[in-house]
């Protein structure tokens, strides 16, 4: 008879986990404190459901990892999702200036040399060289990294100089191109894991690399159709998510996890547990400090923390014809992203992302009409900013940086309908430590071995998937943790049988 597996909470890299066991016949059960499926990789409607949106992530890159996650469960995404390949990728603007990115390579060095004149053989460099990195540390990123004799290993050796260990991104991308606009071009991905690409260490120069390698995409009705998407593959293979069914414990016998006990006081016994709440959160209020070792809040409290975002969903009776995305550069971008991560305040001068998604999907708005996502990189609660006070100033200086920069220039004038989430709400509506939205930092000394065990080192039967264990946050790292953890459980499986 297979295994029950209890899973706490549906954000991607439990329902990738899920879909992946469900598939191989396992009795799979999915606990969700939301009333819908996908975590930050969820969506919400405003304006009577007029209009979309993704809470969180909104493109899709390395779409091969979702393509071989979901062949793992017997299924092509294809035949779930309409992916759309966006060029430009993205259009970032400096001083007034609207730089579009491509990954086509021609289009790529034309930029280049219309933009950034005598930096074209420093981007050829960067995408042959960066390729070998890839190359060499892909296996790490798809191993399961628990004991620390791997790190003598052929494969980890073989690794190591391409690590650009004691460099930060900006050092590394400093190496191939002499303008500092084009620079922060390269390294301002560095933001997809909450950090400096000051501080971000140089292997993460792979995060622009895979985007200029492998495109990105949009899934038509937003990326929240790959959690849409998967939770039906869970269903289809059988597995169950309880939808509105929160964890409020673990339920421990010495070391050994035995069972969970929900919001509704019901137990649920199982023989595996998956863990992909937010692993800090998860921590600090689903486990008694007591039962902890390596992990208790005193612990946690000294750990490296992710920045937060501000966040403005907006609906509007207009049609705005911006790039789908639009990434707003403060003048002084290093003082910007010191007062972020560093000094813990808010700047006057905020870089701003803009997913204008309606100009390519016209399934999110009404005709003529935009759903727009608005983001803006912010220290997280640790900064112990007052929220409350200082929400709708900063909202306002967010509409004023649009109307004054970008084509966005009257976008007050047209809203219908408007949300925002700050950091506070990230914390205590969406269950995130801190208000982190991007989990642990991925500083060097909180990766691989270093970060939270995809078998977690401190009860038996339990798991991690998601941002907070190896290899780290982001859809594609994520999905890669579903894929590490289960196959570990069904490698244990047949070693015990």
């Amino acid at each position: 008879m297979m295994k029950k597996i209890a899973v706490v909470g549906a954000g991607p890299g439990g329902l990738a986990a899920s879909m992946i066991l469900a598939s191989k016949g396992y009795e799979v059960h999915v606990y969700e404190k939301q009333n819908y499926v996908g975590g930050r990789n969820g969506h919400f409607t405003l304006g009577e459901g007029a209009y979309t949106f993704d809470i969180g992530p909104t493109f899709l890159s390395m779409p091969h990892i979702m393509e071989e996650i979901f062949q793992l469960s017997g299924r092509n995404v294809h035949d779930y999702m309409d992916l759309m390949e966006l060029s430009p990728m993205y259009e970032l603007q400096f001083d007034g200036k609207r730089v579009p990115m491509y990954r086509d390579r021609r289009k790529m060095i034309q930029v280049i040399r219309d933009y950034f004149p005598g930096n074209e053989i420093g981007y050829q460099r960067f995408m042959k060289e960066t390729r070998e990195q890839m190359e060499a540390l892909t296996p790490l990123l798809q191993t399961r990294h628990n004991r620390l004799r791997d790190y003598v290993s052929k494969r980890t050796l073989r690794a190591l100089p391409k690590l650009s260990l004691g460099k930060s991104v900006y050092d590394v991308l400093s190496q191939y191109f002499d303008d500092e606009k084009l620079k922060i071009a390269f390294t301002f991905q560095a933001k997809y894991l909450g950090m400096s690409p000051w501080e971000c260490p140089g292997a993460f120069a792979i995060l622009s690399y895979m985007e200029h390698e492998h495109g990105v995409f949009h899934p038509r009705g937003g990326v929240n159709q790959l959690s849409k998407a998967m939770a039906r593959v869970v269903e289809e293979h059988g597995g169950q998510i309880h939808l509105g069914q929160g964890v409020r414990k673990f339920k421990l016998d010495g070391k050994k996890m035995k069972a969970l006990e929900l919001d509704s006081g019901e137990i649920v016994e199982a023989d595996e547990f998956i863990v992909n709440a937010d692993f800090a959160h998860a921590m600090n209020h689903l486990v008694d400090d007591q039962e902890l070792t390596k992990h208790k809040s005193t612990h946690l409290e000294k750990k490296k923390y992710s920045c937060s975002t501000f966040m403005i969903y907006v609906g509007l009776d207009k049609k705005y014809e911006m790039p789908h995305h639009t990434i707003i550069f403060a003048e002084d971008y290093k003082k910007n992203v010191d007062e972020m991560t560093k000094d813990l305040v808010l700047s006057d001068e905020p870089s701003i992302y803009v997913h204008n998604a309606s100009v390519t999907d016209d399934s999110l708005a009404p005709e003529g009409h935009s759903a727009v996502y608005i983001l803006a990189p912010v220290p997280n609660n640790y900064s112990e900013l007052d929220w409350d006070d200082k929400q709708d100033l900063f909202k306002e200086l967010i509409y004023d940086e649009l109307e004054n920069k970008t084509g966005f220039h009257d976008i007050r004038d047209h809203i219908v309908a408007e949300k925002v989430l700050t950091p506070k709400q990230w914390e205590t509506d969406h269950f995130v430590h801190k208000g982190a939205t991007f989990s642990l930092g991925h500083q060097l000394s909180q990766m691989m071995y270093f970060r939270p065990h995809n078998k977690f080192q401190e009860f038996e039967h339990c798991w991690l998937v998601g941002g907070g264990t190896h290899p780290g946050s982001g859809l594609p790292t994520i999905l890669e943790s579903a894929r590490i953890t289960t196959n570990w459980i069904r490698e244990e499986e047949v070693q015990t049988t």
